[in-house]
């Protein structure tokens, strides 16, 4: 990591000390500008893109382009080079091996196939698209333009690869179940004993003795405890993802009992926008979006799965619950309407677009790509595993084969996506005839208005009865799933026709290197072998959409606990137990703590899947209480904080960042749930999980701010740095409009220094320093003999900047 220049200003938090003059807000921007105030420092990542290689990169890369490689561009390579150029194979063709990474970054006896230097140039590129006429591949024909693209973007991306930890696994080689059950991740929950640390005052639960003994062995100390502004700060963004407010914070620093940690805790947790700041977290990883460009009936309905998973949290509901609902609750007797709604984390996956002109070959492609990503979400969510690695071949570093890919791809095969409105299953067909009849009027009215024929009111009239006599149509409809099989059949010879047959399930063949048009040996629904030791149960229960949710809960218990354990603390931390949040297979990281995180997740479950409970624990240790003071003892002996000697310091991500400029500037609509409204609206004054989201077409301020690809399953936030970021602090009417705002909001104090002390108690959740409080001052008396309009712009213009801080944009 190479930190950017620094300039000669002093960037702690004292931000201001050494600004002087009449020109504050000139140099407060000039300093933003230069240091990028959201960031600590410029940082290069050190990625296959930066080292400018000469050929594929091995390094640490960009996730979503590692992903990238992983469900595009390798089942792209196995299902038209493998052939000839794998491991199976040998050196014959070329010494060219595409089924390893080494062999792709090594090239073959050509040279290298990509460059960085002029990746138009590259040796894969010009193959396949026939550029030579005597070095053309696939030798059996030219490749559609669309899989010619993907190789172009992969090298464009920079052709970045997985770094592997260790050897794959030969092609040839079954899988050692009975090995692979001993690795780590995949054995039952073992709760650890909390070990002994002596006689500790640091210790305030049972998680901080296992923090301890690690320091302990390492020879460190703890850093002491987070002063009280620090401490809730930190809180209230954790916990609901806005600032607290001025009153808050003076109640909680002046609290002298001993349980008012604990007091705070209890509040934010029982706060309706508790649901909101973790139902954002979760919908990251669901891939969440509000528009769903069906092929069928696009819909902009998504924000009803948002809403569910926003109450779900804020009721508490356990965590085996919140899943089995998400995967089968049109299956659970005792699912109540309402709940319906969960089955979006399904249907509101990437469907794509299935043009009946096409053969049927290649709409059978298409099918299985969507059975993929419900796959991929599936167990890179709850198990965090990547089981869409196994597709076309079995996966190259964890027990999960072909078949075990083919038998979960055979309950996404017999589940359907439908839509219904949230109401008793008894209620939806009469619903949906009354709908029906509504449309078929509202085709016949439309020409009769068109041509202002007298029958046109007689029309209306009857659709208004329609709709008075049966108010239920007009309730909106959710994304949900239906017990159906999809079959591609041939129309003809050059269309397709889809055939769906109600209460029909499939088993699937295994589609040899992932080709629907090569099928092997069908396979059976049913769970992953490796946490099946005794016998291997099929699926028979319809689609098998219940008994996956129950396997993921009884077979899988303790890997399903282990992951949601550590996203919870990853949230808290900054930094899960394990780094690799949605991979604890082989080639993810191993845990820091590792009988630590055992024992979370054994109590976890103990305590009936109660997510609050485990929010609680965490909130009330004294690790998470530690500051987060550098300190040079620390930092040698260990400058990652893999043994949390100290708190992690964070950026804020778009969604608080956004609140909290709207809470502090007195502007924030706090009203929940409903339809989603669009960022460009700068009277759009929601918390931003209620903003806009499309898979399509991520909004530019939200990319701009690292928000996630909602095509994307996305288990933590990388922040970036990029000038355009704070070019939009400077720049952008929607901050002049907050700054403005504050302004307004602190313009009733009269007295300056009083105004200026209220306005980092908004901010900073401090009091100025004396220093701060006089350079202010000094800028701004020099407007004294301005007009109002002339003082409220320097003042509009010296709130931007402060909006602008570092102070703002992170928790310490």
């Amino acid at each position: 990591m190479v930190s950017g220049p620094r300039s000669s200003f002093d960037f702690g938090r004292d931000p201001m000390s050494q600004l002087a003059g009449t020109h504050l807000f000139l140099n407060l921007c000039g300093w933003i500008f230069v240091t990028s105030s959201f960031f600590c420092g410029i940082v290069l990542s050190d990625d296959g893109v930066a080292i400018q290689s000469s050929g594929a990169s091995l390094t640490q890369a960009d996730p979503a382009k590692l992903e990238y490689f992983e469900t595009v561009v390798r089942p792209l390579l196995a299902k038209r080079c493998y052939e000839c150029h794998s491991t199976e194979k040998g050196p014959d063709n070329g010494s060219l091996i595409l089924d390893t990474a080494e062999g792709i970054a090594s090239g073959g006896s050509r040279g290298m196939i990509t460059s960085m230097k002029e990746p138009a140039k590259s040796l894969l590129l010009h193959t396949v698209r026939y550029s030579d006429v005597d070095l053309q591949m696939p030798p059996e024909g030219k490749l559609p333009d669309e899989e010619i693209a993907v190789f172009e973007r992969w090298i464009s991306d920079g052709a970045v690869l997985p770094e592997y930890k260790v050897a794959p696994r030969p092609a040839t080689h079954e899988i050692d179940y009975e090995t692979a059950r001993q690795f780590w991740s995949f054995q039952p929950l073992n709760s650890a004993p909390v070990p002994a640390v002596g006689e500790s005052d640091w210790v305030q639960r049972p998680l901080d003795a296992f923090i301890l003994a690690r320091l302990n062995d390492h020879k460190l100390a703890p850093n002491p405890e987070a002063d009280r502004a620090t401490l809730l700060r930190r809180l209230t963004f954790d916990v609901i993802g806005l600032p607290p407010t001025p009153e808050e914070l003076n109640v909680f620093v002046n609290e002298q009992s001993p349980d008012a940690i604990e007091k705070a805790i209890d509040r934010l947790l029982a706060s309706p926008h508790f649901g909101e700041r973790w139902a954002r977290v979760w919908l990251d990883l669901a891939r969440y979006t509000d528009f769903t460009p069906d092929w069928q009936s696009p819909t902009d309905r998504g924000w009803m799965y948002r809403d569910w998973v926003v109450q779900a949290f804020n009721q508490n509901m356990p965590y085996d619950q919140f899943l089995r609902l998400q995967l089968a609750a049109d299956l659970i007797p005792e699912t109540q309407p309402a709940d319906l709604a969960a089955l979006g984390f399904i249907g509101l996956s990437p469907t794509y677009w299935k043009e009946l002109a096409l053969a049927p070959s290649v709409i059978e492609q298409i099918v299985a790509d969507e059975w993929d990503e419900r796959i991929d979400a599936v167990s890179r969510t709850f198990l965090g595993l990547t089981v869409s690695c196994a597709r076309c071949h079995d996966h190259k570093f964890d027990p999960i084969s072909t078949q075990d890919y083919y038998g979960l791809a055979g309950v996404f095969a017999s589940s359907q996506l439908d839509e219904r409105p949230l109401l008793p299953a008894s209620e939806v067909a009469a619903v949906k005839a009354v709908r029906q009849q509504i449309k078929d009027l509202e085709v016949k009215l439309k020409p009769l208005k068109e041509q202002k024929s007298p029958e046109a009111e007689a029309v209306e009239k009857q659709i208004a009865d329609l709709k008075a006599a049966n108010p239920n149509v007009e309730l909106p409809w959710a994304h949900v799933l239906r017990e159906a099989s999809l079959y591609v059949q041939p129309d003809g010879a050059d269309r397709t026709r889809l055939e769906y047959r109600e209460g029909e399930f499939r088993d699937l063949p295994v589609f040899r290197r992932g080709n629907p048009s090569n099928p092997g040996d069908v396979v059976p629904r049913r769970f992953l072998k490796v946490f099946q030791p005794v016998e291997e149960s099929r699926f028979t229960k319809g689609s098998g959409r219940a008994e996956l949710a129950e396997s993921l809960l009884t077979k899988s218990q303790g890997l399903v606990a282990r992951v949601i354990v550590n996203r919870i603390w990853d949230q808290h931390f900054n930094a899960g137990l394990v780094r690799t949040p949605s991979d604890f297979g082989v080639q993810g990281d191993r845990p820091t703590h590792p009988e630590l995180l055992e024992y979370l997740a054994a109590e976890f479950v103990s305590h009936g899947w109660d997510l609050k409970w485990l929010h609680r624990e965490i909130l009330l240790s004294a690790a998470y209480r530690q500051s987060a003071a550098f300190r040079e003892d620390g930092n040698v002996v260990d400058p990652a904080n893999h043994f949390l000697w100290r708190s992690n310091r964070r950026r804020l991500d778009i969604e608080m960042w956004r609140d909290a400029t709207l809470a502090v500037c007195g502007k924030l609509d706090l009203k929940m749930g409903g339809p989603s409204q669009s960022i460009d609206d700068l009277n759009n004054v929601r918390r931003t999980i209620y903003v806009k989201v499309e898979r399509e077409e991520l909004h530019p301020m939200l990319r701009m701010h690292d928000f996630p690809e909602a095509s994307s399953h996305s288990p933590r936030r990388d922040p970036t740095t990029t000038p355009l970021q704070q070019l939009f602090v400077l720049n952008s009417a929607w901050m002049e409009q907050q700054s403005s705002a504050l302004y307004e909001r602190l313009r009733p104090v009269a007295d300056q220094k009083e105004r200026l002390r209220t306005c980092y108690r908004l901010l900073f959740a401090r009091e100025p320093t004396a220093q701060e409080l006089e350079l202010s001052t000094q800028y701004l008396q020099d407007s004294s003999t301005a007009s109002d309009a002339e003082q409220a712009a320097r003042w509009n213009d010296y709130l931007q900047a402060l909006l602008g801080l570092n102070e703002f944009h992170f928790v310490d």
